[in-house]
């Protein structure tokens, strides 16, 4: 018996039968993309295959794109668009995102690309945890338990990338420093941790539009992406991360306010740095 064909934005998921349904893997037929979901279905076949595919663990496919839940079950497609250079569309503890792996200049000159971006605006890179900033930024003249108390969170902390930093030369040219994320989000970090590099990271829209803060703000650039990962609303609002420059030793110069400009300023003080004018 096969189950029957559903449809969203026009396009239906291919009918398979029932018997195939324990355990779905990525296949292309045409247009038409089914996608991969390894937990077993089990008596909750029907439940799972119900009409309101945006709530579906499956995920569901649309004109525009491929959109998946944010979630560890499809963790496996993400680092592996990372690791083809592809880009894709996440959710951070800030904004939407587009990331791809920093250390690919095929990759890293796409979003460019999909931004509308001149090259010479940087990107900020996000990493898996704390330890991992010291093999792309310098981190020698900070106070110790700096970067642990203000990260991971809502924080670009811009450092010094030195000669022996593993990032793509293509990425920021002409600048000797880089932003460094490491946000309070499970998901964007164990991609970073499972491709085994850092993320070129940038808000997940037109250059000088509005920052996004539910997946459908920029729906007009989903085709773009390998993957987009629907985290939901995101609850911080639109001002994005609070950016510090940490280049130089004793002082700190936020060069953006963000969602925690006092609580970073609260962190930095009580290490005894000096704010610079």
């Amino acid at each position: 018996m096969l189950s029957p064909s559903k449809f969203i934005e026009g396009l239906p998921l291919i009918p398979l039968a029932i018997r195939d349904l324990a355990h779905w893997c990525p296949t292309r037929s045409g247009n038409l993309t089914v996608l991969q979901n390894r937990r077993r279905f089990g008596g909750g076949l029907w439940r799972h295959m119900s009409l309101n595919l945006k709530q579906c663990e499956m995920g569901y496919q649309t004109k525009a794109g491929i959109v998946l839940e944010a979630s560890e079950d499809h963790l496996e497609e993400a680092i592996s668009a990372i690791k083809d250079g592809k880009v894709i569309a996440v959710p951070t503890d800030t904004l939407y995102g587009f990331a791809c792996d920093a250390c690919s200049a095929q990759a890293v000159n796409r979003i460019y690309e999909i931004k509308g971006r001149n090259q010479t605006s940087p990107l900020a890179i996000s990493v898996a945890d704390v330890s991992d900033i010291s093999r792309f930024a310098i981190v020698d003249h900070l106070p110790p338990g700096l970067l642990d108390c203000l990260l991971p969170g809502p924080v670009t902390v811009v450092l010094s990338r030195g000669d022996s930093s593993d990032l793509e030369k293509s990425l920021n040219p002409g600048l000797d420093s880089i932003g460094v994320r490491v946000p309070d989000s499970n998901f964007i970090r164990a991609i970073a941790r499972g491709s085994r590099s850092a993320l070129a990271l940038t808000s997940a829209n037109l250059s000088g539009q509005p920052s996004s803060v539910i997946t459908t703000d920029f729906q007009n650039l989903w085709e773009h992406c390998a993957y987009i990962y629907d985290g939901g609303l995101l609850p911080a609002g639109r001002a994005g991360s609070t950016v510090v420059d940490l280049t130089k030793p004793g002082t700190y110069k936020i060069l953006r306010p963000g969602s925690a400009r006092d609580a970073t300023t609260a962190i930095l003080e009580k290490f005894c740095l000096e704010e610079s004018s």
